[in-house]
């Protein structure tokens, strides 16, 4: 680890389980830049690509793991995807804080012995209202944001049966698994902390004629983008949670 006036930083690992469409990609980077940009905080970050080299270190050997979304799906139980879900279960049990995002939150379900799937309702992307549930008030994290607040999300599957014992946080109109926490510090969320609302139209326009197709209203999705700066703050409550614990170390 750095040293900072005499504290070490938390060495945190970003696991970047894909890569976003060519041309969002050319716009904006990659899904590892986003969370590298948002993870607001004194981390020292490191970026693997589990897809090509999943995880060889001990899990313990890190102050704190982030998972990124990805194309791929959790449930096609590729290897790479299924030895990080191994992966990710050592590092729950000994109690590494962790958060997982969209595919990383479904691949902790699945990891801990829930089910990642196909949502019933199929996709669900754009901007969209995220609604806290009272267990949310004693949560590290999501006790300091609001009852409720827009969110960016795209997908298609979903963490459809949470892991044993894990405490659910938040849903939504269309989504009932909008966040959840197993353990005390491994968190999963559907919805992506990591986006603006440009990336967020971004992917919108990619889609729409996939939108179309399925008979969504795509030009209203469109309309609907707008900021989400309390979805946004997630990233940085993560990275003062795993600062505070640095402190008392």
């Amino acid at each position: 680890m750095v040293e900072v006036a005499g504290v070490e930083k938390p060495k945190v690992i970003i696991l970047k389980t894909g890569s976003t469409y060519p041309q969002i990609r050319d716009q904006f980077g990659d899904f590892d830049a986003w969370f590298l940009r948002s993870l607001t905080g004194d981390l020292e970050l490191t970026v693997l690509d589990a897809v090509q080299t999943p995880p060889a270190s001990a899990p313990s050997d890190w102050a704190g793991i982030v998972i990124t979304g990805s194309p791929a799906m959790v449930s096609d139980k590729a290897p790479w995807s299924e030895e990080t879900a191994r992966w990710i279960k050592q590092a729950v049990e000994a109690n590494v804080p962790l958060l997982g995002v969209c595919y990383g939150h479904q691949l902790l379900a699945h990891a801990m012995g829930g089910k990642a799937d196909y949502h019933p309702k199929g996709r669900e992307t754009g901007t969209h209202t995220v609604r806290l549930l009272d267990s949310a008030s004693s949560d590290p994290l999501f006790s300091q944001l609001p009852a409720e607040f827009p969110a960016h999300l795209t997908h298609k599957q979903s963490a459809i049966e949470l892991p044993p014992g894990a405490v659910l946080l938040a849903n939504s109109a269309f989504e009932p698994h909008q966040a959840f926490r197993v353990g005390e510090h491994a968190w999963g969320v559907q919805f992506h902390p990591e986006f603006t609302d440009a990336i967020m139209k971004a992917y919108l326009e990619v889609q729409f004629p996939d939108i179309v197709a399925e008979g969504l209203d795509a030009q209203s999705l469109l309309q609907g983008v707008r900021p989400a700066p309390d979805a946004n703050h997630l990233l940085k409550l993560f990275a003062e949670y795993l600062n505070a614990r640095a402190m008392t170390k």
